[in-house]
């Protein structure tokens, strides 16, 4: 999933896709990468980030998904929270819906529901704007996991099939970095919750802290957070950048298809 961000403050490439026409060419260059998803965003959520109206959201997103949905061969997803911002994506030709507060705010859920879109579940502890000042946990995991469940729950009550659900735990949303990595390092309890897990942990924060590292810096980490990632059960990667994680993604794809014998790895040379 290639992240397009058209807003002028997300934490890694804001203001470098503000407008249809840098966002088409640039969901263009990821999908000749390798992309199989363009996840559309018009509202920043890093740490501290401004809350942005519907109506300013909307005149962000509406216009390149319509541009993106005429041009790609790969779903649109909008990364939002708002229903209005929802029923006017789908509308503009999104078929998925990436929400960072699953499906919590007013309305969200009925109109996810009657869109009858894929959704991605993310968990969250507090709010963007305030979510890095005091996160606490007694087990993270475990929390996670019950959050997820119960929103899976939730969505399946309201009358959605779980096989259009997907989840998220959440990295960098109001977690420290020892929480981040027990998240990571226990990555396969939440692939066995049941739907697919997405992960978005490209360029990160906890990646800055590891490495010391600026945004611009963390392609080596974040390679190596995807890759851990995958091999952990992650079915789909949240990235900024695609060409060199779909590379990475190839040697895991051979390796597990070695591990498991499978006569089109054991035909091959090199």
């Amino acid at each position: 999933m290639g992240v397009l961000n058209v807003t002028p403050d997300s934490f890694s490439d804001g203001g470098d896709f503000f407008g249809a026409d840098a966002a088409l060419r640039r969901a263009e260059q990821m999908v000749g990468e390798g992309a199989a998803v363009v996840d559309v965003g018009g509202e920043s959520t890093r740490p501290g980030a401004a809350a942005v109206s519907a109506a300013d959201e909307l005149r962000r997103v509406v216009p390149v998904i319509e541009a993106l949905a005429r041009r790609l061969p790969v779903p649109i997803s909008v990364d939002t929270s708002k229903p209005e911002v929802m029923r006017a994506a789908a509308d503009a030709g999104a078929t998925l819906i990436n929400d960072v507060r699953a499906l919590r705010e007013p309305g969200a859920l009925a109109a996810a529901v009657a869109l009858g879109l894929p959704v991605c579940l993310m968990h969250m502890q507090g709010e963007p704007r305030t979510m890095q000042e005091a996160p606490s946990y007694t087990d993270v995991v475990a929390e996670v996991a019950a959050f997820l469940e119960a929103r899976v729950a939730a969505c399946r009550a309201a009358g959605l099939a779980e096989e259009r659900l997907i989840v998220d735990p959440g990295f960098g949303f109001g977690k420290r970095l020892a929480h981040n990595l027990a998240l990571l390092a226990r990555l396969p309890e939440l692939a066995r919750l049941g739907p697919p897990l997405l992960v978005g942990i490209s360029r990160k924060s906890m990646l800055g802290v590891l490495t010391g590292r600026g945004v611009d810096e963390r392609l080596p980490a974040s390679l190596a957070a995807a890759v851990i990632a995958a091999h952990s059960g992650a079915r789909i990667l949240r990235v900024h950048d695609v060409a060199a994680t779909v590379d990475a993604l190839k040697v895991v794809t051979a390796v597990a298809a070695a591990a498991e014998g499978t006569p089109a790895v054991r035909g091959e040379l090199g």
